[in-house]
């Protein structure tokens, strides 16, 4: 199982930490988040890893290269320019071994109970699949009977973005995203003429036309952001045997 963990982010709502540090090092129960995440990966199947890499990035370097994971972690260095999760995925993508294997990605920030191994299985079938839950927030993915990508929505705008044009957002499910996905190296060839830096969500709203997409809806699926200081307590208490 190949795996991609964004940690290039600025890491701006956990300030004053990340003023000193990036977000994946940000300790919960005395260990780097990053650990949390790859560790936990690496017990679901991993076989190879790469984390990019921009805020305080050296940081992320000496830390990873301070242990020995039991599987390659290779960096994409982004700290030249932050490129996004879809410039990320791109710039990463060239560094696993394996060009055909799907790629999971996971967030350095989301907490989870998923079935990661059962995520990458079903995987294998679609162009992503991204991991979704139907729980309260502003945006939401639509998605159709066969949980195939068509649209998304902003409740608090009524802003609709597909590639649809007359798509009716009252007749499709509304989920939210989170932050975990999985992504066939197939689909590399559509983002040739994007951008330097973009968003992985904004390329597959303007490729679900075509390309197979489809959510996965995990029962049980607990999810936590740890994005802002106050969400700390609540993650030590997540992780908590």
């Amino acid at each position: 199982m190949k795996v991609l963990i964004f940690a290039a982010g600025l890491g701006t709502r956990l300030k004053p930490l990340t003023d000193t540090m990036p977000k994946a090092l940000v300790p919960l129960h005395g260990t780097p988040l990053l650990a949390h995440t790859l560790q936990r990966l690496i017990d679901s199947g991993a076989t190879e890893a790469v984390v990019n890499i921009h805020h305080f990035g050296q940081q992320i370097i000496d830390y990873l290269g301070s242990r020995d994971w039991g599987i390659p972690v290779r960096i994409s260095d982004e700290r030249d320019l932050l490129l996004e999760t879809g410039g990320g995925l791109r710039r990463a993508a060239p560094l696993f071994t394996d060009g055909e294997a799907p790629i999971l990605i996971h967030n350095v920030d989301i907490l989870s109970n998923a079935d990661l191994p059962a995520l990458y299985h079903a995987s294998t079938s679609h162009d992503a699949l991204l991991l979704v839950s139907d729980r309260p927030t502003q945006r939401y993915l639509l998605f159709d009977d066969d949980l195939r990508l068509r649209g998304w929505t902003n409740l608090a705008t009524g802003e609709v973005r597909s590639p649809y044009p007359d798509l009716d957002p009252s007749g499709l499910h509304r989920l939210a995203f989170a932050g975990i996905h999985c992504f066939s190296p197939r689909l590399l060839p559509r983002m040739a003429e994007w951008p330097e830096k973009f968003s992985i969500i904004d390329f597959y709203l303007k490729v679900c036309a075509e390309a197979d997409i489809r959510a996965c809806l995990q029962p049980g699926l607990q999810l936590l952001d740890v994005g802002k200081v106050d969400s700390l307590r609540q993650a030590e208490t997540f992780l908590r045997p």
